[in-house]
């Protein structure tokens, strides 16, 4: 490479970073919910089961905004209460855990 000629780095960045849908409490409909976490996971009656009584748990990772706020929205019909968060970038501290 001569003098004249240079190297150039371009940094690409993700325009929708990917998101996360957390369950957050199951709220009073139990059976309902369950069926709404087996719908948007696609997991087995009872590990969905499982999850539920688990919350707050971590159900869904790296999806668009569009569609962990469409979970969001089933897992809020059947009674949950459930959310959705940008997932933190990689190296990125979260809070510690108590």
């Amino acid at each position: 490479m001569s003098d004249e000629e240079s190297t150039k780095y371009y940094t690409l960045l993700c325009d929708d970073p990917s998101h996360e849908v957390v369950l957050v409490d199951c709220g009073p409909r139990e059976m309902d919910v369950v069926l709404a976490v087996r719908k948007v996971t696609g997991l087995s009656l009872w590990h969905s089961r499982v999850l539920a009584r688990q919350a707050p748990v971590r159900l869904l990772g790296g999806l668009s905004a569009y569609r962990a706020q469409s979970a969001v929205a089933v897992l809020q019909s059947a009674g949950a209460g459930a959310e959705w968060r940008q997932e933190p970038e990689p190296g990125e501290r979260t809070a510690p855990s108590a």
